[in-house]
């Protein structure tokens, strides 16, 4: 992990250069990786190639502000996500992620729970669209390299089927040959671990009132 992050400073540093090979470096190290996690939730790979097209060039345009001591990939994959979620909701296919963990971890329900105001009840703006899903987007991303790093397949496949597909529980459970209260906890420690993550973002608490509400 250690020389990973040292290649990806001097990857930086080379491109801040204007290296223009750093640059093709760059794309070579982590096209394929982009393009597999895009694939593995569309299937079209000319829009994926698309999407992974415009991460690149949404890491290009932000590259002046970029922290070198965050992790490079999950700072690209944090963008590619966020193009991916972009290009759901124009296909109308966006998922809708609560952030209530709810008292019932069996739930089969994504409700939104507590005094928090019903999403569709309150008039946001684009920005603050944008906002809501560029945090969204970077704390999955974080949750989903962990789970890569730990081998936690299993529940990255189960998450997926959940919220990228629209899976039920109980078919999410008979597809992975696991039990349905399996399922509901993989659901109830996602969504309290997104929670945690988009608080640490220090986001104004307008953003997303459901995070404090309850």
């Amino acid at each position: 992990m250690k020389k990973n992050n040292e290649i990806d400073r001097a990857l930086i540093r080379r491109i801040r250069g204007g290296d223009t090979d750093a640059w093709n470096d760059l794309i070579g190290r982590y096209e394929g990786r982009l393009l597999a996690f895009v694939d593995s939730r569309l299937s079209n790979r000319s829009a994926s190639e698309d999407i992974v097209q415009e991460a690149f060039i949404g890491f290009l345009n932000s590259l002046p502000n970029y922290d070198g001591n965050r992790s490079l990939e999950s700072y690209l994959f944090s963008i590619c996500a966020y193009k991916l979620t972009d290009h759901l909701r124009r296909e109308g296919r966006r998922p809708a992620i609560p952030l209530s963990t709810g008292t019932d971890a069996s739930s089969a329900q994504w409700q939104l729970q507590g005094k928090a105001r019903p999403a569709s009840s309150i008039a946001r703006s684009g920005e603050r669209k944008r906002i809501e899903e560029l945090a969204i987007a970077e704390a999955i991303s974080e949750m989903i390299g962990k789970w890569q790093s730990k081998g936690d397949f299993l529940k990255l496949k189960c998450i997926e089927l959940l919220i990228v597909k629209g899976v039920a529980n109980k078919s999410a459970a008979s597809m992975l040959s696991i039990t349905e209260q399996q399922v509901a906890n993989f659901k109830f420690d996602f969504i309290s671990r997104l929670r945690t993550l988009i608080k640490r973002q220090g986001l104004s608490q307008e953003v997303f009132p459901e995070l404090y509400d309850e």
